[in-house]
């Protein structure tokens, strides 16, 4: 619950030892049938930094793509997933994978903040990614230069329901 999305961060490095450690907990999320369709890229070349900050819809998010001391782009093999009802599961598997790695990084006293608007044709040939690969999410990470402030939540009782859809869970 201490986790918030960071905006501005610190230029003080990530240690590697850390990053590793993040990177092996977002490694351990669920997936389905163990597939574990998910790929990290590690970018903290500034150059590439600034590059993909320019590909954010969101002028605050593109601020923090550069003020980071990294970025991780947070792919997603879909032949390596399954597809059932309609559902491309592997977007489901990443976001497993993702959730691991804020909640991670948290713990590590770093901030993050998920992007999820951005040119991904632009990104994957910066970053050499291969066509059938997706570019699932993108986040900052390093050392926050604020305290967020969290959120509202919407209270439960208007996201939960017992026995079928719309009947109170009390």
């Amino acid at each position: 619950m201490a986790r918030s999305s960071v905006h501005r961060y610190k230029p003080d490095p990530v240690p590697k030892n850390v990053l590793q450690r993040i990177l092996k907990m977002a490694s351990h999320a669920p997936s389905w049938g163990n597939r574990q369709c998910w790929r990290f890229i590690v970018v903290d070349d500034p150059t590439n930094k600034a590059f993909i900050s320019k590909e954010t819809a969101d002028p605050r998010l593109a601020q923090a793509c550069e003020e980071a001391p990294c970025l991780i782009v947070l792919c997603a093999l879909p032949s390596e997933s399954l597809s059932d009802n309609g559902i491309d599961y592997y977007v489901f598997d990443a976001a497993l994978a993702m959730e691991n790695l804020v909640l991670a990084a948290a713990t590590e006293g770093l901030g993050t903040c998920i992007l999820g608007s951005y040119h991904e044709g632009k990104i994957k040939r910066l970053l050499g990614v291969p066509k059938a690969v997706r570019v699932v999410a993108i986040t900052p990470l390093g050392y926050p230069a604020e305290t967020p402030v969290p959120t509202s939540r919407k209270p439960l009782s208007e996201q939960t329901y017992r026995n079928g859809w719309g009947s109170s869970y009390r």
